[in-house]
This record gives structure tokens, C-alpha cells and sequence, in this order.
């Protein structure tokens, strides 16, 4: 029984030694855990914030872009202008290529990227791409494909063939459908004519019928009238005063309206107004009788009617009848009737004879309308 009871003690302490161990041990785990979290936790926000600022880091670590540039062959193009295009960076950088065609950019910060390549003799080139934190991107041969050769070509009309269109026009505007009307012009800014149109005008004119029927009626109330009675009546009479006035027309056409024209370098045409106030026209239309356009399409005096009549009238003191000739004095008074005739057919055209003309040209038919 003692010897039970020694047993039992000895176990009982042992035990009771375990617990203490025990309890002690677990105590001590505690503590080790508690001390554990306290220094994660003092040390987290250290590390965390590390860890952040070296992310940051590596994502603005730049980058460089390089590449060349070939032509459709394959060949190296030298100096082709390469411009780099970020979203991020105001200005635009542009470097040339080398002799090898490559080209290179440093120091790239990372994201999208646009290269445009542009040499002279190519079609421009692009080549977009995102560039990588750190990364050396290297672009694909960019081959530029040869420019389109654009051409243009403007059709320029001679002068000399504008004007003979404009010619036509006038001589398809006869009035009353029959009466010539070739020295009017209804294109205000009508080209200059050359001296071969003048003559061509002149020569039209005086062969066209209606102008011998003019002739014959002029001469018909001359005779009735018994206006240069040199040279008498019957059909001779009627002939040399037929002949005489039509030797007026003639001259003062070939002279006033051909010969000194192209001399002057004037024009012998009316430039039709048909605008502003009836005073104005009336004064465009007396003034045209002493001014023309020049061929150089400028205002002048117009010498070339006012001396083509001073001539018209000289020569005529050669076939009129002797007691009608006073030298000077015809002359002078032939060439005031001349240049007040020209007035007075300038009024007409400008006020009447457009209205009787129904194949007027108000447009230019060199030109598209």
C-alpha cells in the first residue's frame, strides 16, 4: 500500500511538471505570435511603400526606337526626315536618317508611338507602336513606295485663236438678219484683234452686198439732189457718183479701220455698253468717236478714225468734180463728217441696232459659261 501510494504521488507531480510545461510553452507561443505581429505590422507600411515606388520606377523606365528606312528596292535611303509623335509629349521630335537609312531615337518615355517617314521623291510613310518600359524597339525596314507624279495641265488658249472665235461671233450678227455688223462687240473684255483680222474686217465689210446696196442708195439721193453736179446726171452721172462713194467707204475703211489700226496697235471696234444711265450711255457712245481701246485693252485717243478720215477726205479731192474740190477745206470738212458719222452709228448701236440684232453674243465663246 505504501509503496502504491509513493507511486501515485511521484505521478501526480510528473503530471502537475507537464502542465507547467505545458502552460508555459503555450504562453510562449502566444508571445512569439504577438511579437511576430507586432513587427509585420511596424514594418508593412515600409515595405508596402517600397514595393510601390520601385513599380512606379520600372514603369517610367525609358526606351529607345530605331529602325531604317529602304526604298521599293531595298536600298538604304539617306536623309529621309523621321518624325516620333507622342500622345503624352507636346513637341515632336525628327531625326535623318544616315547613310545606312537607320535612324534611332533615346531616352523614349514608354507608351503609344507614331514614326513618320517622308523623303523627297516618296509618297510619305507611318508606323505606329507602344513602346515597353526599358525596351529597345526595334521597327521593320520601312520601305517608302515612290510618289505619284501629279501633273497638271493647263490649256491656255492662244490669243490669236480667241479672237478669231470672237470674230465669227460678230459676223453671225448682221441686223435685221442682214446688215453688217462686224465692227460692234458685245464681250466688253473682247482679245485684240491681229492686223491680218483688221484687214480680213476690212475687206468683209466693203465686199459685202449690203454694203454696195448702202453704196447705191447714197448715190441715188445724191442724184436727186444733184450733189456734185460735175458730175451731171443720167447713168454716167449715177456711175461716178456711185464710184466716189464707194472709193469713200473703201478708203476710209482700209485706212481708219485696217491699216492705221494695225499701225497704232488700236482696236477699230465699238465695245457695246448697254449699262448706267441713258446720259452716260449717250456720252460712252459721242466719246468712242474720238477715244478707242488700244490692243493692249487700255483707253487712248482714237488717231487711227481721226486720221484715217483726215486721209479718207484727202484722197477724195482726186476723183471729185473740180468745182466740189477745196483742198484743205474738203479734207477737213470730209473728216468732221466722218468722225460725226462714226458718233452717230455708235449711238445707233449702243441704243437701236442691239435690238434689232437677234444673234447677239454677250458671253465670250472662248470661254466656259
Amino acid at each position: 500500500m505504501e509503496s502504491e501510494r509513493k507511486h501515485l504521488k511521484a505521478a501526480s507531480l510528473a503530471h502537475n511538471r507537464r502542465a507547467r510545461l505545458g502552460g508555459n510553452s503555450y504562453v510562449g507561443i502566444c508571445l512569439c505570435v504577438l511579437l511576430w505581429g507586432s513587427s509585420a505590422l511596424a514594418q508593412s507600411p515600409q515595405e508596402t511603400a517600397g514595393s510601390s515606388s520601385q513599380q512606379l520606377s520600372v514603369q517610367l523606365l525609358p526606351g529607345s526606337i530605331s529602325g531604317t528606312v529602304v526604298d521599293p528596292s531595298g536600298a538604304a535611303v539617306a536623309g529621309a526626315r523621321v518624325g516620333l509623335t507622342r500622345e503624352s509629349q507636346p513637341t515632336n521630335q525628327e531625326v535623318r536618317s544616315g547613310d545606312g537609312g537607320q535612324f534611332s531615337f533615346v531616352s523614349v518615355a514608354p507608351g503609344p508611338f507614331q514614326l513618320t517617314i517622308a523623303a523627297q521623291g516618296f509618297a510619305p510613310q507611318s508606323l505606329s507602336g507602344i513602346l515597353s518600359p526599358g525596351e529597345t524597339y526595334n521597327a521593320p525596314p520601312i520601305a517608302l513606295v515612290l510618289a505619284t507624279e501629279k501633273t497638271e495641265v493647263q490649256v491656255v488658249v492662244p490669243r490669236v485663236e480667241i479672237a478669231e472665235e470672237q470674230v465669227k461671233e460678230e459676223e453671225k450678227q448682221p441686223a435685221l438678219g442682214v446688215i453688217p455688223n462686224f465692227y460692234v462687240s458685245y464681250i466688253p473684255d473682247a482679245a485684240p484683234l491681229t492686223s491680218k483680222q483688221k484687214f480680213e474686217l476690212a475687206w468683209r465689210t466693203t465686199f459685202d452686198p449690203v454694203t454696195f446696196i448702202l453704196t447705191g442708195a447714197v448715190a441715188g439721193a445724191q442724184q436727186a439732189n444733184n450733189s456734185f453736179s460735175g458730175y451731171g446726171q443720167g447713168a454716167q452721172g449715177y456711175a461716178k457718183r456711185y464710184g466716189a462713194d464707194y472709193a469713200d467707204a473703201v478708203t476710209n475703211t482700209f485706212i481708219g479701220s485696217a491699216l492705221l489700226p494695225s499701225l497704232l496697235k488700236q482696236d477699230p471696234r465699238y465695245f457695246y455698253k448697254g449699262t448706267g444711265s441713258t446720259e452716260s450711255r449717250i456720252l460712252y457712245a459721242i466719246a468712242n468717236a474720238v477715244i478707242c481701246k488700244g490692243d493692249n485693252r487700255r483707253w487712248q485717243a482714237n488717231y487711227s478714225n481721226i486720221l484715217g478720215s483726215l486721209a479718207a477726205g484727202g484722197i477724195s479731192n482726186l476723183y471729185y468734180p473740180a468745182q466740189d474740190r477745196s483742198g484743205a477745206e474738203l479734207t477737213f470738212e470730209n473728216a468732221a463728217i466722218g468722225i460725226g458719222a462714226s458718233a452717230a452709228a455708235n449711238l445707233l448701236q449702243e441704243f437701236i441696232i442691239r435690238k434689232l440684232t437677234p444673234n447677239t453674243h454677250t458671253h465670250d465663246p472662248a470661254k466656259p459659261h
